[in-house]
């Protein structure tokens, strides 16, 4: 007896136009001949090795990012993550500085691990009370909903510098391994400070030689449009930057690049098994010369600021929209109940829905939940961005009227 024929059905699956890009990972976009041939091409050599010893790729990535980075005498470790990043810099600091005072901003988020969650400054994606650290919360530059909001920038900012240096007078023993901080901040609703907020901070830390480490696991390399670095948009230098998602374009990559006296501050062995490893390095590479050779920080410039432009329009005839910001291609849009500040989530889940079902794919984040994250590959196109502004604008109008129904 011959066996049943199985019909298969030919099903149709949806296409997304993402503006999400993997929690920010997929930097540069999807089936890029550049990045897959040099991943290829590796594959074909050698899949693993480690930081104890050094491959050519790995050198080749280390001085790339060096030369790119606005830190003094630099040194570059890899890692296989962000939080296992932050969690390097954090030993580094600690170690050289024998405290484990750490002072992080409000509406930090800095990872899943122990370290990490324990400066992370959102009660959300803090799973643990219990910590290694003693962390101090600063005030960040989220103007919206900041008790300093009402004061222009320069106000603003002379205000959260001030409270900076009171914290450290009163709440702290003086002794700190470091701040840290993200230039513009993910999964806390793409807060983005005034130009000269982080300056004014650097100026209160280097008063008690507080090492500055600036997280740019999700600004870096030309994200935010204005620099390779956020933070260098501030005009500071860092002693140290953490870096992952986004340089191997979706594949497992972390590092920190720290001045060299800091780099060197371990007094016993600390290797990583996977770091470095040879198909990561291939890859951040080829991304890296992909950014160059495309120019895909002004890229990330000039469609960031047609997608803003286009927000703010779509703001001014929808009451759901309490503020949109960022750089780049970080974009926050903020909803609220009408007439008031407080957090819209249920409305924010619905643009979500609705977005999908119409093929676009965007994040949530914020303290509230209620921050629709815009964050497409830096190679996204004008079309793309106005294809992605009639959808947002179509969903967040939906979301707005079936609030306006219920009322």
């Amino acid at each position: 007896m011959q066996p049943p024929v199985r019909r298969v059905t030919h099903i149709e699956l949806p296409i997304y136009l993402d503006f999400f890009g993997g929690l920010l990972a997929t930097m540069v976009g999807h089936d890029i001949p550049e990045i897959t041939d040099a991943i290829q091409a590796q594959s074909s050599k050698m899949l693993h090795s480690s930081t104890l010893y050094l491959i050519r790729t790995q050198v080749e990535l280390a001085e790339k990012i060096a030369a790119r980075s606005p830190v003094d005498n630099p040194r570059v470790f890899f890692v296989n993550s962000g939080s296992e990043a932050v969690e390097t810099a954090f030993l580094l600091t600690t170690a050289a500085r024998r405290s484990n005072q750490v002072i992080a901003l409000r509406g930090g988020y800095h990872g899943r691990s122990f370290g990490t969650v324990a400066a992370t400054g959102i009660r959300g994606w803090s799973a643990t009370s219990l910590s290694p650290l003693q962390v101090t919360y600063a005030h960040n530059g989220y103007r919206y909903r900041s008790p300093f909001g009402h004061l222009d920038d320069n106000a603003f900012t002379a205000a959260c510098a001030d409270e900076l240096r009171t914290m450290i007078e009163t709440a702290t023993s003086g002794d700190f391994a470091c701040f840290i901080a993200e230039p513009i901040q993910g999964a806390g609703g793409f807060a983005t400070p005034p130009g000269g907020f982080f300056a004014a901070m650097n100026a209160v830390l280097a008063e008690y030689e507080i090492p500055l480490v600036s997280d740019e696991v999700q600004s870096g390399w030309g994200r935010t449009g204005r620099s390779y670095l956020g933070i260098e948009h501030y005009g500071v230098r860092p002693q140290a930057i953490t870096f992952a998602k986004g340089l191997a374009n979706g594949l497992s990559i972390g590092g920190v690049i720290a001045e060299e006296s800091l780099m060197n501050s371990l007094t016993a062995n600390s290797i990583s098994t996977a770091g470095g490893n040879p198909i990561s390095m291939a890859a951040g590479n080829a991304v890296i010369d992909f950014i160059d050779s495309h120019d895909l920080q002004h890229n990330a410039d000039d469609i960031g600021r047609h997608l803003i432009r286009g927000l703010k329009l779509i703001a001014e005839r929808n009451p759901l929209i309490g503020d949109v910001r960022g750089s780049g291609l970080m974009i926050g849009v903020e909803l609220v109940e009408h007439g008031t500040k407080n957090p819209a989530v249920a409305e924010t889940n619905t643009v979500l829905a609705e977005a999908r079902s119409r093929g676009l794919l965007i994040g949530r984040g914020g303290i509230h939940g209620n921050v629709l994250r815009v964050t497409p590959p830096m190679t996204v196109t004008r079309a793309e961005a106005d294809e992605a502004l009639q959808i947002l604008g179509s969903s967040i109008e939906i979301a707005g009227a079936l609030t306006a129904a219920k009322e």
